[in-house]
């Protein structure tokens, strides 16, 4: 072996330097030495040995891919993936495709999943922000200042700011646009201090105000040269461009030029995040028959507000969800009108000679809850408005509160009298209502209970148009079968207060009492909703006090899906159009990651 060499100078430390072989020779040298004693090693096992060996190798070998894969498995866990599609049918045909006209379902479908608003709901009733990214109200309720995000754009890539948000709050406020909007910004004052700020000054406190800022926002830029006049008829209104979660990709016309299909895109720069589902098709046809034909062909995958008897006809692998809607149907007693109906134990016994569960399975195919006064289900916070039990013997115990309240039931005459000084009354009257299914349907399992209790009750169905016009403005009924669509910010001054009780009002029990009027006013202007719901559950025991009306059910809401299709949250919906409201986080397909890289996409 060479011997080292020790090498000294005047400025280093003694050294020692090998002259030897490199490092990989040696190394090679090494392994071929070892790799020889392993084949030495191998000839000295009897057959039996190396076959022993070989088996336990394979055993080992396999033992640890299996560790290695159930280690990755604990790890991995399965996200939606952006990918897949989803296509559904709608009846009715998109006219108006924007925020401030959309009139229709169809209208509100398309514009719901391409417009987006400074703040967006929630399943559970909440206003969560999306083009803002906070806000802040002052303490007298009276001024709302939004912070917009500075990544907010519309689908044309143009960056949207505080004049977007001028500009379309000022166009709904114009007459002249005709926008179906307008009443929600009466006297709200808007100005922006910059391009990322915007203020709305309410020339009164009114606490539902936040609801109104899920108005979807219009684009200044295209829509800034359109005229008042030519608004309503502009290109832009089937063929829209907002920020929502899903831009327009094309558009499919019929021979007349309207809308027939349209091909939507997801955003990947909404605001709340990128959306999974790739694509979404709306499909557009004339009637529920052809809707229904279209599905059952697989032309589409999902349909929307379907009628209970529909369903039927629905795949039986298909997901069939159900949501009540905010919606008060109910009797509402004109007492002006019919005298009878101002006999507090009339009221009373027609209430309780109904039993609300059985109409609501033979009208509603069980898809509906009953409701005993104003407020709907699932608009309260707190679960304090509750249903009492129809009586073991609905109609004995009607005819109870009948004499008691010292009316008399004739047995030849099948009917109830009671004499009022010289003037002998009959529990005799007219129900009005709409030529729908539902609603005819509901008329005469009314009138059917109440016949039976002796009243002697017609039933007048008008179209729903000639209703409006005959009978709800003009207040021509004794009593009238109709629904409220009563918002998830629960304003219920509209529907009650006695200022509301001539048209345009919408008090159709042409109610009137002072405590309730200072109630309503109270709550509408209380910005904490808690003290809010307080007053409307005070509000809703004095109302189910006075019986002005016969409170039924809140209708549920039918949406039939795709199994394959995840994520989807109801919740209580205003509107069949709030369907989309979490469409974004929607998904159909996917995928397998480590859980280390999940991570919450919405842009923050």
């Amino acid at each position: 072996m060479d011997q080292p060499d020790i090498i000294a100078s005047p400025s280093t430390s003694p050294r020692t330097v090998f002259s030897a072989q490199p490092d990989s020779t040696l190394t090679k040298a090494r392994r071929t030495r070892g790799i020889r004693r392993l084949e030495e090693l191998l000839v000295s096992f009897t057959p039996f040995e190396r076959l022993l060996l070989y088996v336990l190798s394979v055993i080992l070998a396999v033992s640890a891919f299996t560790m290695l894969a159930e280690l990755n498995k604990s790890i991995m866990v399965s996200v939606p993936a952006h990918s897949g599609s989803f296509s559904e049918g709608i009846v009715g045909t998109p006219r108006f495709a924007n925020p401030l006209l959309a009139i229709s379902d169809a209208d509100r479908d398309v514009t719901s999943l391409v417009y987006s608003g400074l703040l967006r709901a929630d399943a559970d009733g909440n206003f969560i922000p999306d083009l803002a990214e906070s806000y802040t109200v002052s303490d007298d309720g009276k001024t709302y200042t939004f912070k917009i995000r500075r990544n907010a754009s519309f689908h044309d890539g143009k960056p949207l700011t505080s004049a977007d948000v001028i500009y379309t709050v000022e166009a709904a406020q114009n007459p002249s646009v005709k926008s179906p909007k307008r009443a929600d910004w009466e006297g709200v004052e808007v100005s922006a201090p910059d391009a990322q700020t915007v203020v709305f000054t309410l020339p009164h406190a009114y606490s539902p105000f936040l609801e109104n800022t899920t108005l979807g926002i219009l684009p200044k830029h295209l829509w800034q040269n359109v005229t008042p006049e030519e608004f309503s008829f502009h290109k832009l209104n089937t063929n829209p461009v907002g920020s929502g979660p899903y831009k327009v990709a094309r558009i499919t016309s019929d021979s007349t030029g309207a809308p027939s299909v349209f091909n939507l895109a997801a955003f990947d720069r909404f605001t709340l995040g990128y959306p999974y589902i790739s694509t979404i098709k709306l499909s557009f046809f004339p009637n529920g028959t052809a809707l229904l034909k279209a599905y059952k062909a697989g032309t589409i995958e999902a349909v929307a507000g379907l009628e209970p008897s529909q369903l039927t006809q629905v795949d039986t692998d298909a997901h069939v969800l159900s949501t009540p809607l905010p919606r008060v149907f109910a009797i509402f007693f004109n007492q002006s009108q019919a005298p009878v109906l101002t006999d507090a134990s009339v009221r009373e016994a027609l209430n309780v000679a109904i039993n609300k569960k059985e109409i609501i399975a033979k009208a509603l195919g069980g898809y509906g809850k009953p409701i005993d006064g104003p407020i709907p289900p699932g608009v309260l916070k707190s679960d304090k408005v509750t249903t009492e039990e129809a009586a073991a013997d609905p109609i004995a115990s009607a005819k109870s509160i009948l004499e008691k309240g010292g009316w008399t039931f004739d047995e030849a005459a099948h009917t109830w009298t009671k004499k009022t000084g010289k003037k002998t009354e009959q529990l005799t009257f007219a129900i009005s209502t709409a030529d729908t299914p539902e609603l005819k349907d509901t008329a005469e399992a009314v009138a059917s209970a109440w016949r039976a209790l002796g009243a002697n009750v017609t039933v007048h169905v008008f179209s729903t148009s000639d209703l409006n016009t005959s009978a709800i403005r003009p207040r021509d009924y004794d009593a009238l079968l109709f629904g409220e669509i009563v918002g998830r910010s629960l304003d219920l001054f509209a529907f009650w207060h006695s200022s509301q009780r001539v048209d345009p009002g919408l008090n159709l029990a042409l109610y009137a009492n002072s405590k309730a009027d200072t109630l309503l006013t109270q709550a509408r202007a209380l910005v904490d909703r808690r003290q809010r719901e307080e007053d409307y559950v005070n509000f809703a025991k004095i109302v189910q006090g006075d019986n002005p009306a016969i409170f039924l059910y809140a209708p549920d809401f039918i949406y039939v899906l795709p199994k394959a299709v995840h994520g989807t949250m109801l919740g209580a919906l205003t509107t069949p159009a709030e369907r989309f409201l979490n469409v974004y986080q929607w998904y159909t397909e996917t995928e397998q990651v480590w859980h280390l890289f999940t991570q919450d996409t919405a842009t923050e």
